[in-house]
């Protein structure tokens, strides 16, 4: 009964352990983070369409132009298209 009892609390002492370690991580991470927006820093994926082709997307669509047709054209997904 006694080495079963010891790994019990062996494991809730690995498990503290991990959960402050896991804590002191994402201290890190915030702070890098708030410093890297006060830099400037823009987060997330890169759009693949510029702004002037979002733009020309939808007058496309509004001209009557297929989803698909548009979306060839950019080397984009059908899905992205019907976003915009």
């Amino acid at each position: 009964m006694t080495p079963l009892h010891r790994r019990g609390g062996c494991s809730t002492l690995l498990a503290a352990i991990a959960e402050f370690e896991r804590d002191l991580i994402r201290e890190r991470t915030g702070d890098g983070r708030k410093r890297a927006m006060t830099n400037g820093v823009k987060f997330g994926r890169k759009p693949k369409l510029s702004e002037y082709q979002r733009d020309e997307a939808i007058k496309r669509r509004e001209a009557g132009e297929t989803l698909a047709e548009i979306a060839k054209s950019y080397a984009v997904d059908v899905s992205m298209i019907s976003r915009l």
